[in-house]
């Protein structure tokens, strides 16, 4: 008796259904159904309302705190194997806790190693993420990774401006590998932030290595959080004579006074993916989706075909 291969269906977390929306939109499909159903205490339980058994399943959702997201994700997974899925991939366009991917002190978690156990004890057998604050993070994993790179969807945007003397900034020496991948691409200058903190959030110096003078600069960053760091960087540079200076975050997490700081800032203008759903408009805050990227790779990942035409660096 001959068996056909199912077609894979999408659910979406609550917070990202927007972003679920489009994805599902590029691959040609239409989203699952899942219901949430909300106790008086705040507990939660997802169902889904159509079968699952012997497909493969994608569940979309990024676990940006608070941990209610990583939560529903976790549920979905656990929901998704009981009820016989074939294959359930996790699509986290932002993997929350990776800030915490090493011991950097005493008596403290390592918390991106605790959340990828957690998801695969939940039920995830592949999981597709984008530009995770380490690279190594993929190692804490014992299922295969697909770590896609936003700079599939950003060089194109940067090629249009057609910015003439450009040059690449990394606003931390952590970020410089990434900021010369983009060089490499582009045909530019590199220049590199060094920046010291009095504790996590507060910079106490900054100091630019390399020359700006006469230049456009890009910073380039995987996610922005309190805007701390790339308005320092931005007023910097503007200081030391560069003729405009843009940034490329990736995740835009913007907690804080980071939509203040970013409209008060020497900043031309923020790029940012839709990882993490905007909590207000900011004249400043350029959008560019993701999502023909996850669909594109979710279709490979399907029927098995290679996706190293994705990664651009």
């Amino acid at each position: 008796m001959s068996y056909t291969v199912p077609e894979p269906k999408i659910f979406a977390c609550t917070q990202s259904e927007e972003l679920a929306e489009k994805i599902a939109n590029q691959y040609g499909t239409e989203l699952g159904k899942v219901t949430f159903s909300t106790y008086s205490d705040g507990e939660f339980q997802p169902s889904f309302e159509e079968s699952v058994r012997g497909a493969r399943v994608f569940i979309i959702g990024s676990t940006f705190p608070n941990s209610d997201h990583l939560m529903q994700m976790l549920l979905m997974l656990d929901a998704a194997k009981r009820a016989s899925a074939r294959h359930i991939t996790a699509v986290l366009p932002y993997f929350g806790w990776a800030r915490q991917d090493r011991k950097d002190k005493p008596r403290v978690p390592i918390g991106a190693k605790l959340i990828a156990k957690m998801l695969e004890v939940a039920g995830a057998t592949r999981i597709i993420t984008m530009d995770l604050h380490a690279d190594q993070i993929q190692g804490f994993f014992e299922k295969p990774v697909d770590h896609l790179f936003a700079s599939t969807v950003f060089l194109p945007y940067l090629r249009k401006l057609n910015l003439d003397k450009l040059t690449v900034a990394s606003p931390d020496m952590g970020g410089s590998k990434r900021a010369y991948a983009y060089s490499k691409f582009l045909e530019s200058d590199v220049v590199i932030c060094y920046k010291q903190r009095k504790k996590a959030n507060v910079i106490s110096h900054m100091e630019l290595i390399g020359d700006v003078t006469g230049k456009n600069v890009v910073l380039v960053d995987d996610m922005v959080d309190t805007a701390g760091t790339l308005t320092k960087a931005a007023e910097v540079m503007m200081e030391k004579g560069a003729l405009s200076v843009r940034a490329i975050c990736t995740h835009p997490i913007l907690s804080g006074q980071a939509y203040e700081r970013i409209e008060n800032s020497k900043l031309e203008e923020l790029i940012v993916t839709d990882s993490i759903p905007l909590r207000q408009e900011s004249s400043k805050i350029k959008v560019v989706s993701c999502a023909h990227l996850f669909a594109d790779v979710m279709h490979r990942v399907h029927n098995n075909t290679s996706i190293s035409s994705k990664f651009l660096m």
